[in-house]
């Protein structure tokens, strides 16, 4: 690899990395933040955090199309440095809200600068060999593994401080991050690949419809990833509130399970993809992972000790196999031209299933927790979330045999 691919990888690494560094470092402060300016007991906190994540996924939809085919004609650079730059501001805002409604808006700003994701994903493809793209990928989830890792202990710790301190941490390091790509992030995307902006091909819907006539499997490998994202939504959207209820954690603890995931996430995307997927195979290894997510859910729901617990989330890095293997299968579907849109799109429709996911799991949540449950079971949520899961096993072995017929047609 070049020296100068090897810098770009590093700085796209770096940017996703803040970025979930900043998302997890609010993590475990957020409940108390939302508790104490609204007066409320953690089921309706709860319920508050999951309309404040269908906000921010909302954001999301919206954007991230308009953002990746932004990237497609203007080039990657200038679209991620700017929403780092308003990523940094916005999270010092927030740390400043004085009510509740303060932080909503801040989530709804929060989704516009995190659509980049569809521009980081589409350089890492300009950059990379198409057989070699899972591997590229995987450094994103790593990225997201590590920031797991340090966010949630970050924003444990600076938590004793108070609650807005970790939004203050969140906000410089993207302010950082920014400085650094500017000095040193170079433009992906040669002139000759880049393509017209239109605002009408700039929404999920019509950027599907386009890349479908390149493949059908987009739109079946698209939806595989969609539900896999409302699946994964249990965990950003409960755990918090389900480890309060089910184990009587305190902030420290919800920091360190939440480190623990970040530590079996990094080993899987950073090292677990690169031995794994060459002997597995892409649909071995999305089998493997959603069938430990099926797993690990029963373990969490009725787990008697917190070894247990912090065993499972060890296991549960496994997971991490799935996106990087559907989104490098997908990615190989379309022309150098189409990255951005293609991403954008993927990440808009997942963005439509964080809509429904955090108020549909804080909802259930809140119907099997509290006085008023129908029955006391925290982990309901878990439970419904095992069985998304299974539902992305079909959608995605349906769009594989269709890539295996296209494949074998041409």
């Amino acid at each position: 690899m070049k020296h100068g691919n090897r810098t770009s990888i590093t700085f796209i690494f770096v940017v996703v990395l803040i970025d979930m560094i900043g998302f997890g470092i609010v993590m475990p402060v957020l409940p108390q933040l939302i508790m104490h300016l609204g007066a409320l007991p953690v089921d309706k906190a709860a319920l508050w955090a999951g309309w404040l994540g269908a906000g921010y996924a909302a954001m999301q939809f919206i954007f991230a199309p308009i953002l990746g085919n932004l990237s497609d004609r203007f080039g990657r650079r200038p679209v991620l440095l700017a929403a780092i730059l308003a990523f940094g501001v916005d999270y010092i805002l927030m740390g400043f809200a004085p009510s509740l409604w303060w932080l909503v808006l801040g989530r709804l700003i929060a989704g516009m600068t995190g659509a980049s994701f569809s521009a980081a994903y589409a350089y890492l493809a300009d950059i990379t060999e198409p057989e070699k793209r899972a591997e590229s990928f995987g450094m994103i989830g790593m990225a997201f593994g590590f920031g797991f890792i340090l966010g949630p202990a970050l924003g444990g710790l600076l938590g004793e401080l108070g609650p807005r301190i970790p939004f203050y941490a969140a906000g410089g390091l993207a302010l950082v991050n920014f400085v650094f790509g500017f000095f040193f992030l170079k433009e992906s995307l040669p002139p000759e690949n880049r393509r017209p902006f239109k605002l009408a091909r700039a929404n999920a819907f019509a950027a599907l419809k386009a890349l479908s006539g390149q493949s059908r499997t987009v739109l079946w490998f698209v939806a595989a990833l969609a539900f896999w994202q409302l699946s994964h939504l249990v965990y950003p959207s409960i755990w918090a509130y389900f480890t309060i209820a089910a184990y009587g954690w305190s902030e420290w603890k919800i920091g360190l399970s939440l480190m623990m995931v970040g530590v079996a996430s990094a080993l899987v995307q950073g090292f677990g993809i690169r031995l794994l997927l060459p002997r597995l195979g892409e649909v071995r290894a999305v089998t493997l992972g959603i069938w430990t997510v099926v797993a690990i859910s029963f373990v969490y729901a009725f787990a008697w000790s917190d070894w247990i617990v912090f065993a499972a989330l060890l296991v549960g890095g496994l997971q991490g196999l799935v996106m990087p293997s559907i989104n490098a299968l997908n990615s190989r579907a379309v022309d150098a031209s189409s990255q951005g849109e293609l991403q954008g799109a993927t990440q808009a429709v997942g963005s439509l299933a964080a809509i429904i996911g955090p108020p549909f799991y804080t909802i259930l949540f809140s119907r099997f927790t509290g006085d008023q449950a129908i029955a006391e079971f925290p982990a309901a949520p878990l439970i419904a979330s095992a069985a998304i899961a299974l539902i992305v096993w079909g959608i995605f072995l349906y769009g594989f045999r269709l890539l295996a017929r296209e494949t074998s047609v041409a």
